[in-house]
C-alpha cells in the first residue's frame, strides 16, 4: 500500500513537471510571437514616420488637399510671378519662358526649361518634378497636370506678403520669406521717405494705364505696377480704382472718354510690347482728351516697360531703384 502510494506520488510529480515544461514551451512560443509582432509593428511605424517626415498635407488656393514634399527639390512654376521664387533662393526647373522674356528676370534663369502655355504635360513629365505650382483655377488643366507630380494652385493676384508667405510655406522657406519681407519693407520705407523729402507729396494719387492690341485701353488695379505704387507710404489709388482692387480685379478695359475719371495726380503709362499697341498708345497721348488731363499739364506722366514693371518680388527690388530715377530725374 505504501509502495503504491509512493508510485502514485512519483507519477503525479512527473505529470506536473511535464505540464510545466509544456506550459513553458507555450509561453516561449507566445513570447516569440509577441516579439515578432512588436518588431513588425515598430518597423511599420518607423516606415510611416519616415514618409511623414518627407511629405505633408497642404491645402491650396482652390482647396485641393495635396500631399507635397516637405522640402521640394525640383519645382515647376507655371505663373507670372517667377521672381517670387528667386527672391526666396529657389530656381525652378521649369517655367513659362514667355513670362520672363524681356523682364528683369531673363538673365537670371538662362538654363531653365520652358513648359509652355498652357502647360505641356509631356514636357513636364520629362523634368521629373516633385512639385508643380500652377497659377490657375482651371479644374480640367489641374486634373491633367496633377497626374505628373503633386500639384498646387496658386493665386498670383494675391498681395506680395500673402504670396511670399504662401510660397515660404510651400517651399520650406518660411524664415527666408519673413526675412525678405522685412528687408523689402525697410527699403520701401526708405525710398518713400526720400521721395517725400524731394517733392512727392504724401497722399498723392496715382493711376496706371496701358494699351492692348486692338486699340484697347486698360486701367490697372490689383495687378502689376499698382501693387508696388500703392504700398504703405506710397501713392493712393483713386476711389474708383480702390473699388476694383476691393473686388480683386487686376485690370479693367475702359474707353478713352472715361480717362478723366480715372486720371490721378500722377499717371504711369506701361509701354506695351506689341508694335500696334504702341502705335495706339502714341495716338492716345496725342489726343485731345489726354492733353486736357491736369496731370498731363503738370508733366506728371511717367513711362515704364510693361514687362519690367511687374509685381513679382524680384521686379519690385528693381523698381525700388528705378522709381526714384523716373520721378526725380524727370
Amino acid at each position: 500500500m505504501y509502495r503504491n502510494s509512493k508510485s502514485v506520488a512519483l507519477l503525479t510529480i512527473i505529470a506536473l513537471m511535464g505540464a510545466l515544461l509544456i506550459g513553458c514551451g507555450k509561453n516561449n512560443t507566445m513570447e516569440g510571437n509577441a516579439v515578432n509582432s512588436t518588431a513588425v509593428t515598430t518597423e511599420t511605424q518607423v516606415a510611416n514616420e519616415e514618409v511623414n517626415e518627407t511629405t505633408r498635407k497642404f491645402t491650396d488656393w482652390t482647396k485641393h488637399e495635396v500631399q507635397i514634399p516637405v522640402t521640394p527639390q525640383r519645382v515647376i512654376y507655371h505663373g507670372e510671378t517667377t521672381g517670387d521664387l528667386l527672391a526666396l533662393g529657389v530656381n525652378p526647373i521649369g517655367i513659362m519662358k514667355d513670362a520672363i522674356t524681356g523682364t528683369v528676370l531673363e538673365d537670371q534663369l538662362p538654363n531653365v526649361e520652358d513648359v509652355g502655355f498652357p502647360l505641356n504635360v509631356e514636357k513636364a513629365m520629362t523634368l521629373k518634378p516633385d512639385l508643380i505650382i500652377f497659377s490657375n483655377d482651371d479644374a480640367e488643366q489641374y486634373d491633367a497636370i496633377a497626374k505628373v507630380a503633386p500639384t498646387v494652385t496658386f493665386n498670383t493676384f494675391d498681395q506680395l506678403d500673402v504670396r511670399m508667405r504662401t510660397l515660404g510655406d510651400l517651399l520650406n522657406k518660411k524664415q527666408e520669406a519673413e526675412e525678405w519681407l522685412a528687408a523689402h519693407a525697410a527699403k520701401m520705407a526708405d525710398m518713400w521717405a526720400d521721395l517725400h523729402a524731394n517733392g512727392v507729396k504724401e497722399g498723392e494719387t496715382a493711376s496706371v494705364f496701358t494699351m492692348y492690341p486692338g486699340n484697347r485701353l486698360f486701367i490697372m488695379a490689383g495687378a502689376g505696377l499698382p501693387q508696388f505704387l500703392y504700398e504703405e507710404g506710397g501713392f493712393k489709388p483713386l476711389p474708383i480704382v480702390q473699388e476694383l482692387i476691393d473686388q480683386q480685379t487686376g485690370f479693367l478695359e475702359i474707353s478713352a472718354e472715361l480717362l478723366p475719371q480715372y486720371a490721378a495726380d500722377r499717371i504711369f503709362i506701361l509701354n506695351p510690347v506689341d508694335p500696334a499697341a504702341q502705335k495706339d498708345t502714341n495716338a492716345l497721348l496725342n489726343g485731345r482728351i489726354w492733353k486736357g488731363i491736369p496731370a498731363i499739364k503738370s508733366d506728371h506722366v511717367y513711362h515704364f516697360d510693361i514687362l519690367k514693371a511687374s509685381s513679382d518680388a524680384t521686379s519690385r527690388e528693381w523698381m525700388i531703384t528705378e522709381l526714384p530715377k523716373v520721378l526725380l530725374e524727370k
